[in-house]
């Protein structure tokens, strides 16, 4: 018996052929001498028809399926009576008599049913997940990141691009996230590192002269899990030489726009909208804002030092910032709503949320307004107007953004503001190449240490770091970074210079990028690039809420597979061939 169709392709036009199917029961209803059997396959849904009158043989046997059941069909297509007719099916005007019958595999019942709208938990779908693919809407995500990676791939083939492997067994540099690290059997006492991305390799690629380079690549970093992030991901990998800036980002924007044109038929209109760093901080307290609602933050340090509120003053004076934003319609919250949103930013880490009520005649209503001045206020708020709310925060800069634009994408949820249908991709530029981390009392790279500086703000690297911008940037879709990437230092002594601000000095830099730090001395052309995270772009394109439903077989928040029960231990015979004696009470 061989297939001749998928479940999804016959329509009137087959009427009257005979035709062999072959798939999962997804359904039966039995209507007493006919039953009829849904076959499902992943592209889509077929009734069959088993009629006692005709057949009473087949029919007995059709009896004994059950959900799930692998079976074989060959029959004739007909049309379906008028009453019977599904026009939500491409199918759903016929239906086939089936005359033969063939059960390749039994099944057992499954621990939920095989349908989208499916009640079990995630993890007992991930742990059946070979269940849990066979429902439509996953095999559709699998189909949409084939596509996405299908298209891709033409895309810059056709643009001259090198499709280049790069290790997968590599040397530890642990500057970010943890290395997976791999024991050397050959090598005792020494480890591989899983790559957390090829990024020193491509760049090896624009010294050896490949010009355009690009990868579907594996990437695997240690770090705690969430929705958008997982162990092990796969990144859509480009680098080129002889470019600028702008070269990166008008390809990079024509990659995404024809993507999404071809994956799921989305028209983005480029160019795409830029945004420098600190006005995307100003604007929304992050570098991956959500432009599909209003609700900007605004700096009221000015305000601050006009007002009594000593919360305010002391914040500027300590050269912090107070900002705030306004809610509309927000006075009529009943004061409980409004204490919750102080419990929420206290959770984001705020010492405290203060509130203020804009009454008729532009009255201050809170139990601070006393110390406040509605003036100063009513100009640095144009939009502001009575029946709205106004919230603020004050405290260090980075606190404040963080709060505020943490409570901003809360009340977008919270208030129904998101526009669920709206697009907004844009580019954030210009980050600061370093920040200083208070904890560790050294500078460290907000990107990588590889990212090239403005060649004007060089001269800051020895009289004020903090001030020099990196030529970096980030493509931001929906609130969520997409890609990610930077024109990279191409000259030994520059790179140098980079790695001693970070605490690497020379031996050091030597042991843990050498090669590199060599390869720029023999003509290293000037190059750049940008890495795309292909899975979270999917779980965008496909409006799903977890980058778990776009991974086949992805891990749990704990680093586990429920599946496979991976990680798992191993034997001492293998720890012993490795040289590797576990010590798990230290």
């Amino acid at each position: 018996m061989i297939r001749t169709h998928h479940c999804n392709e016959l329509t009137k036009q087959h009427v009257g052929q005979t035709v062999t199917l072959m798939g999962w029961v997804h359904g039966r209803r039995d209507h007493g001498g006919v039953l009829f059997i849904d076959l499902r396959d992943r592209y889509g849904v077929t009734q069959l028809v088993f009629d006692i009158e005709k057949d009473p043989t087949i029919h007995e046997q059709a009896n004994d399926l059950r959900n799930e059941f692998v079976i074989a069909v060959t029959g004739q297509a007909r049309i379906r009576p008028e009453e019977s007719i599904n026009l939500q099916l491409v199918t759903g005007e016929i239906e086939i008599e089936v005359v033969t019958l063939q059960v390749l595999n039994q099944a057992k019942t499954p621990p939920f049913v095989i349908e989208d709208d499916v009640e079990a938990t995630e993890s007992i779908r991930l742990q059946h997940r070979y269940l849990d693919l066979r429902r439509p809407r996953m095999q559709k995500l699998l189909k949409l990141r084939h596509d996405v990676t299908f298209h891709a791939r033409q895309f810059l083939h056709q643009r001259g691009f090198l499709e280049i492997e790069t290790p997968i067994l590599t040397k530890s540099t642990p500057e970010g996230a943890r290395d997976y690290l791999v024991p050397s059997r050959v090598n005792a006492g020494q480890f591989f590192a899983l790559p957390q991305s090829p990024q020193l390799f491509k760049q090896i690629l624009m010294v050896g002269g490949a010009d355009r380079y690009f990868q579907i690549a594996r990437c695997f970093r240690d770090e705690d899990l969430r929705l958008d992030r997982q162990p092990e991901f796969t990144q859509i990998d480009m680098e080129m030489s002889f470019v600028q800036r702008d070269d990166i980002l008008t390809l990079s924007e024509e990659l995404i726009a024809s993507i999404s044109k071809e994956a799921i038929g989305l028209s983005l209109p480029t160019p795409f909208p830029r945004l420098t760093y600190q006005e995307a901080m100003d604007r929304y307290g992050t570098d991956k804002p959500d432009r599909r609602f209003g609700l900007e933050l605004r700096n009221l340090n000015e305000v601050a030092k006009q007002v009594e509120f000593k919360v305010f003053r002391d914040a500027v004076e300590k050269g912090g910032l107070v900002a705030g934003l306004v809610v509309k319609g927000g006075a009529q919250m009943a004061r409980n709503q409004i204490d919750r949103l102080i419990d929420v930013s206290k959770d984001f880490g705020a010492k405290g949320l203060a509130w203020v009520k804009i009454a008729e005649g532009w009255k201050l209503d809170s139990a601070i307004a006393k110390f406040l001045k509605a003036k100063p206020f009513q100009q640095a708020l144009p939009d502001a107007e009575p029946g709205d709310l106004m919230l603020f925060i004050a405290d260090k800069p980075a606190l404040t953004y963080d709060v505020l634009g943490r409570l901003r994408l809360y009340l977008g949820e919270e208030l129904n503001l998101v526009d669920r249908e709206r697009w907004e991709p844009l580019w954030v530029t210009d980050f600061p190449l370093l920040e200083y981390d208070e904890d560790e009392h050294r500078y460290v790279a907000l990107h990588h240490p590889f990212t090239g500086p403005f060649l004007e703000d060089i001269h800051q690297l020895d009289e004020n770091p903090l001030a020099v911008r990196a030529q970096a940037y980030d493509m931001v879709l929906n609130g969520f970074e997409i890609g990610g990437g930077s024109i990279r230092i191409h000259q030994s002594d520059l790179q140098q210079k980079v790695l001693d601000l970070l605490g690497i000095p020379k031996d050091a830099a030597k042991e843990k990028f050498g090669f590199l730090l060599e390869a720029l001395e023999y003509g290293a052309p000037p190059h750049g690039g940008i890495a795309f995270g292909l899975d979270r772009l999917v779980m965008l394109l496909g409006k799903t809420e977890s980058i778990r439903d776009v991974i086949p077989f992805p891990k749990t928040q704990k680093v586990q597979c429920m599946m496979t029960e991976a990680p798992s231990t191993v034997g001492n015979g293998q720890l012993k061939e490795l040289r590797i004696n576990l010590d798990l009470d230290n």
